[in-house]
């Protein structure tokens, strides 16, 4: 069923129950229904319908939703973006595009939009860029984006009742999720449209879920108010936060996957990453026998159908309807926790040793003073690369080098500890908030005068 005949049935029963919570207020889902019928409407009478890719890039949370479900109820496929880019922009990464919308919508009156949705129907689109900076539109069908709600409403315990916080730009795929999520289960979706600083408290004496990513946890559980779940995706949840979670009466559902392959494993209760419910989960030998490492490979009804366009991407499949997008983790058998290591192509080469960046930077992200850390490969005419620290400190001194260089050699196996330290005073990052690390590497190379040698 489309996300949008949700809003309408809860619309129905529960008319004045809040639905989303923006920028510009408040609406109920009766309100909310009127408007997404009245923008398809609008669509419709524009010809845009069944299959007609629909490009959106609104700054207003609410008001991006409202195009999106539009869509939606119109049979044709929303395509999410940055509101930042212009149409030569959207050109250059959606060629083909149907119908692009920088506006609100308007309403238009006529009788209620009648659309028979397919399971198979291209029912969402929106960017993946990683950490490579490079976006490409993903694209899925209907059955592999709703048909998982079920399955997070009740390993999360979301319910109708439910407000939910979603602290970031619905470009990303994490937070897109959660919002249509959150709308189809009939909870209330509370939408900053950017990842809220100063409002955050307020916000979470209201929220009783949030989504967002490992780094932007810590800040939500010092004023947890009325929180009682947090989703986490994105990358790994080290023990100490998730420790700080129960201290805080917080359960923390904290899952791995990527915007091609959609839930891979979840970890609701502490003990480490399972599959999540229809996936099946193989971790296949890479590189040089003895490595240690191997690909991530899934096979699950969440897999998306590829990129629009056919745009070259991390996504590959075989035979068997397995699909990777290249993340590394350690040997896995079936009944085991998963042990995800990191993004194969963001390996370190270096002296004929392969780094994985975010070992070392689970080690040093611990130190005192550092906020977050990039940690990529520096060319060296000898060794290949050499392993590099970039440093966000949380103040405006970074920690000394010393400090760093002994937590490294305390923590870290001779090959893994950085060579050169860097300081920076905020890092890139990508919609969903994590650091960019291509963007880092690309400013380093080009002698960016705001990253800062350590000596």
């Amino acid at each position: 069923m489309p996300v949008a005949q949700h809003v309408m049935r809860h619309a129905a029963e529960r008319p004045s129950r809040p639905a989303v919570c923006g920028p510009q207020g408040e609406l109920t889902y009766a309100q909310f229904a009127e408007r997404i019928h009245g923008a398809a409407r609008h669509l419709l009478g524009r010809g845009i319908g069944p299959g007609t890719p629909v490009a959106l890039g609104l700054a207003d949370p609410v008001e991006l939703l409202t195009a999106v479900l539009a869509a939606d109820l119109a049979g044709a496929t929303p395509l999410v973006g940055d509101p930042a880019w212009g149409r030569e922009r959207w050109s250059s990464v959606a060629a083909g595009l149907g119908f692009h919308v920088d506006a609100p919508l308007p309403g238009a009156a006529g009788p209620a939009v009648r659309h028979d949705p397919q399971p198979g129907d291209r029912a969402w689109a929106c960017f993946s860029s990683g950490s490579t900076g490079r976006p490409r539109a993903v694209v899925r069908t209907r059955a592999s984006w709703t048909e998982s709600f079920p399955h997070l409403g009740e390993l999360a315990g979301i319910g109708p009742d439910d407000v939910v916080l979603i602290p970031g730009p619905l470009v990303s795929s994490l937070y897109a999720f959660a919002a249509v999520h959150t709308l189809a289960t009939g909870a209330t979706a509370l939408l900053p449209g950017r990842r809220p600083s100063r409002a955050l408290r307020g916000l979470l004496a209201r929220a009783t879920v949030v989504h967002l990513v490992p780094h932007q946890l810590p800040d939500v559980l010092e004023h947890p108010g009325a929180l009682r779940v947090a989703v986490v995706g994105g990358a790994a949840l080290d023990p100490e936060t998730r420790a700080a979670a129960v201290r805080a009466g917080v359960r923390v559902v904290s899952y791995y996957g990527a915007t091609e392959l959609s839930f891979v494993a979840v970890d609701a209760d502490g003990g480490g990453l399972r599959p999540f419910p229809g996936v099946e989960i193989e971790v296949r030998p890479a590189g040089p026998p003895g490595g240690g490492l191997g690909e991530v490979w899934a096979r699950s009804p969440w897999l998306a159908e590829g990129y629009l366009g056919d745009a070259a991407g991390p996504l590959r499949r075989d035979a068997g309807d397995w699909a990777t997008v290249g993340d590394v983790a350690e040997p896995y058998r079936v009944g085991e926790v998963l042990r995800v290591r990191g993004r194969g192509d963001g390996a370190i080469q270096t002296g004929g040793a392969t780094v994985v960046p975010e070992d070392v930077e689970e080690v040093l992200r611990k130190v005192p003073g550092v906020w977050d850390i990039v940690v990529i490969g520096s060319p060296h005419p000898s060794l290949g690369a050499v392993v590099t620290a970039v440093i966000e400190a949380e103040c405006a001194t970074p920690p000394p080098r010393a400090l760093l260089e002994a937590t490294a050699r305390g923590g870290l196996d001779e090959a893994q500890r950085p060579r050169r330290w860097y300081a920076v005073p905020s890092l890139p990052r990508t919609q969903t908030g994590k650091p960019a690390r291509a963007q880092v590497a690309a400013r380093l190379a080009g002698g960016d005068p705001d990253i800062r040698r350590l000596i």
